[in-house]
């Protein structure tokens, strides 16, 4: 083996965590190498956040233009609309390929050396890399480093009596059909499989989610569900709520259902959407080698992202829930300051959650529930979409904004909301939780009229008692 590279920082992932600690390292003149197995951007800009968001503005776009084609109150009329999935997919890739090379511009930019190929933990303070992965001959190369960081990311959980393969696929080949099924099962209804199972039905797909709780969006609270479901009744999406998948039949051609008690039934579909979740992408990489402290498959960090091993950190969906890209980015810029001698802790007052159905759900800080839960009184109230001036332009006056506050001192815990274009409104919602805001603050701040975020401003008003338009 040739002489090993040296370097302060060798990074193992290059997801949304692993590429923006590297390029904030390069801006603070930490020699730093990053090593990736596949793409730069990892499942966010490949597999995930970026290409399921493309195809949600193809379905949406397409479904807008079949709702309204002979739309009589808007004055529209445009003939059946169709659908290219192979130029759709190429458009989705576009979109991903500007923005991986637009990551690889700016790690050179910042001095980062990125090398192709798998990661093998040798110890701590070492690792082999692999370039055969890539197609390249030689031996492994290996990189000494003072301070290893394990960014490794998540990967679908597939069912043990269902893998993957055939007719049962995960998100990643959902996000890039060669043509569309005629018909689509969706096991989960949680935000991965509600967001993809909206797209494929708004393309003209017949869709069937399946759920073994007795409702939609299961970790959000019914009220911000109960919208999502009623959208996803009116497109003609089935739901089968409370029901089992005890797998396929033995030709291979249908579910085999059970709801509650009741007896087995077949739901046939050509393909077959398991999306029950991610797991933490723990194996494959020598990390069991480390001897670090887990929770499960998840490496367990502390308030800094350090792990049980001085020198070895971990950031993003390996570390467990929530498994969210921006989470990933802002645990990478924390490492990155720590390891250039900042004093830093990764202690957000909240993290923002979006989930891109039609319409959208967001959500930051505490649930009314989870703050009665946790012993606080609390004010909360909520604005209806019904009485924005916005949400009536746009036609999508379904959904509401609600904000949870102390009683005492009016201090903001969370906020909540459901409907369409909502997920522009998180921003206001973690800025206002990790600023410390209380009610006051938000309702006696002038919002732009007409827009969406009125809505913030007067589900902050009615908390006082002060509601203007409801």
């Amino acid at each position: 083996m040739a002489n090993p590279v040296q370097t302060t920082l060798l990074i193992i992932g290059g997801g949304p965590g692993g590429y923006v600690a590297a390029i904030r390292a390069g801006q603070l003149g930490i020699p730093t190498v990053l090593v990736e197995a596949s793409a730069l951007g990892g499942t966010c800009l490949n597999i995930g956040c970026i290409p399921s968001k493309a195809l949600i503005h193809v379905a949406g776009q397409f479904h807008e233009i079949q709702a309204h084609a002979g739309d009589s109150a808007l004055g529209i009329r445009v003939g059946p609309p169709e659908i290219d999935i192979a130029a759709s997919v190429a458009w989705k890739n576009s979109i991903v390929k500007r923005l991986t090379q637009g990551v690889g511009a700016l790690l050179k930019k910042h001095k980062v050396t990125v090398i192709q190929g798998r990661a093998q933990i040798v110890d701590g303070k070492t690792v082999d890399v692999d370039p055969s992965l890539r197609g390249k001959a030689g031996a492994p190369q290996r990189i000494r480093c003072e301070h290893l960081l394990l960014a490794t990311g998540s990967e679908p959980v597939a069912l043990p009596f269902m893998p993957f393969g055939g007719r049962v696929i995960s998100s990643t080949e959902a996000l890039s059909p060669k043509k569309l099924p005629t018909s689509l099962a969706v096991v989960g209804a949680g935000y991965i499989g509600l967001e993809l199972g909206t797209v494929y039905r708004k393309l003209g797909v017949k869709v069937d989610v399946i759920e073994a709780q007795d409702r939609i969006l299961p970790v959000y609270d019914a009220d911000l569900s109960r919208p999502v479901a009623a959208a996803l009744k009116a497109l003609g999406v089935g739901l089968h709520l409370d029901t089992r998948v005890l797998g396929l039949t033995d030709d291979g051609k249908a579910l085999r259902l059970q709801k509650g008690k009741a007896d087995e039934i077949r739901l046939e579909a050509e393909q077959i959407l398991v999306a029950v979740g991610r797991a933490p992408r723990s194996r494959g990489f020598g990390l069991s080698s480390l001897m670090l402290d887990m929770d499960g498959e998840a490496v367990r960090v502390d308030s800094r992202c350090r792990t049980s091993m001085q020198g070895v950190w971990a950031i993003g969906d390996l570390t467990g829930e929530p498994m969210l890209a921006h989470r990933a980015m802002a645990q990478g810029v924390c490492v990155a300051e720590q390891i250039a001698g900042q004093t830093r802790y990764f202690t957000p007052e909240a993290i923002p959650a979006v989930c891109f159905t039609d319409p959208e759900v967001v959500t930051a800080g505490l649930s009314p529930a989870q703050a009665a839960k946790a012993g606080i009184d609390c004010l909360e109230a909520s604005f209806p979409l019904a009485a924005n001036g916005r949400a009536m332009t746009l036609q999508s006056t379904d959904g509401f904004v609600r904000v949870v506050a102390r009683k005492d001192n009016h201090l903001l815990l969370g906020w909540q909301a459901v409907g369409r274009g909502v997920s522009e409104l998180a921003a206001a919602f973690g800025l206002s939780l990790e600023m410390g805001a209380r009610l006051e603050d938000v309702a006696h701040t002038i919002h732009a009229h007409p827009t969406l975020g009125e809505a913030v401003q007067e589900a902050a008003l009615r908390a006082l008692g002060q509601a203007l338009h409801v």
